[in-house]
């Protein structure tokens, strides 16, 4: 049984200047999964750096609230919420709470660094 803790994982700082940490990843995990989950932080009043992924993402909120972009629309997340984000789509989130935002980032196919750049 594999069990992660996010007390114990450790966190870093994206392309997209989002903290997160990798939770579940075919390739840190050696296990058979169709996407990789990440835990993202955003502190009050940052945001992320607008950019595309190849993968399909869902970003689902777990705390705060943020305002996600994708494409050229705008929508206010909250706790409990999910957003599908296509492939290739131009998004960003930003913090609007006074708290910080957390969420979960489900990436499929899984996450690669390579599959990831940043816009203009």
């Amino acid at each position: 049984m594999l069990v992660k803790d996010i007390e114990k994982s450790e966190y870093f700082t994206s392309m997209d200047k989002t903290f997160l940490t990798e939770l579940l990843h075919p390739k840190n995990d050696e296990i058979e999964m169709g996407c990789s989950i990440a835990h993202a932080v955003l502190k009050a009043g940052k945001s992320s750096i607008p950019h595309r992924v190849r993968s399909v993402e869902v970003y689902y909120v777990l705390e705060g609230k943020g305002l996600m972009h994708i494409k050229e629309e705008s929508k206010e997340l909250r706790p409990g919420q999910a957003v599908y984000i296509p492939p290739e789509s131009r998004q960003w989130i930003e913090n609007v709470s006074d708290d910080d935002l957390k969420f979960l980032c489900i990436v499929t196919p899984p996450w690669r660094e390579e599959d990831e750049e940043i816009c203009e």
